[in-house]
């Protein structure tokens, strides 16, 4: 499972926890994480401590979306909040040209396009919260409040 490590997208997320906080590791699931609920087995927690990271566009806007994994991201709040009339989530094609992830392995962090993320508020009930980090069997833990830090996102309530 080793070999999981040494592939690009996982390298590529790692750099960047290292750089962040050098204490932070990827874990390497033995089962895949590609669900929420996957996930949540894999690592015996509770559900919403997951991090869905789900990436949204408008036209040709892109916004990455951090969701407990409990929870469902709400389109209405989001096209209240950013005054779009008409948004959607990415095609599996577009979030791998946006972010460099396959979907089941999106990380909230390093990707290859600068996008706006949003961190919705739900996720704060856990003190810590795991998130991909570009594989579906590899994940990160960390911190609400340091998860914050690191990505830069923008808190509000963007869930159902």
């Amino acid at each position: 499972m080793n070999f999981i490590l040494n592939k690009e997208p996982v390298k590529r997320a790692e750099k960047i926890l290292k750089n962040f906080d050098p204490n932070l590791k990827i874990v390497i699931l033995k089962e895949t994480a590609r669900t929420a609920n996957e996930a949540a087995t894999a690592l015996g927690c509770n559900v919403g401590a997951i991090v869905k990271s789900l990436l949204f566009k408008s036209g040709n806007k892109f916004f990455l979306c951090l969701v407990s994994g409990d929870k469902r991201c709400s389109l209405n709040k989001l096209k209240k909040k950013l005054n779009e009339k008409d948004i959607s989530m990415a095609k599996p094609e577009e979030v791998k040209i946006v972010t460099g992830y396959t979907i089941g392995g999106v990380s909230p962090i390093g990707h290859l396009k600068k996008i706006k993320l949003y961190i919705d508020e739900n996720l704060s009930r856990y003190s810590k919260v795991f998130a991909a980090a570009g594989h579906p069997n590899a994940v990160f833990g960390i911190s609400y409040s340091e998860l914050k830090k690191l990505t830069k996102a923008e808190i509000d309530n963007i869930t159902e």
